[in-house]
């Protein structure tokens, strides 16, 4: 008879060291864990699909992402930023 064995089980004297508490425990963080980087991945691939069709529909994609990347900062932060740019760029004449 040809028994399926468990990829997650613990084997020789490892299960003597970890409890089954806590083997269980890492198991199941285990599976979260996966479950959300498999989720991470098609939401990855949802975004990629949405810059394309902006790309379609001309759009510049490189500036989509700035402004999504502007948007996520504090508005102070982000003014704070622009103004030490603007300094920058006036200190070499720009």
């Amino acid at each position: 008879m040809v028994t399926e064995t468990d990829p997650y089980a613990p084997e020789g004297d490892v299960s003597d060291a970890i409890g089954a508490s806590a083997r269980d425990q890492i198991r199941a963080f285990v599976a979260r864990i996966e479950r959300l980087e498999e989720d991470k991945a098609a939401v990855m691939a949802d975004m990629k699909e949405v810059y394309a069709e902006a790309k379609s529909m001309g759009f510049d994609v490189k500036v989509l992402r700035q402004v999504i990347r502007l948007r996520k900062q504090d508005r102070h932060e982000r003014q704070e930023m622009e103004a030490l740019l603007e300094l920058y760029l006036g200190a070499l004449g720009e």
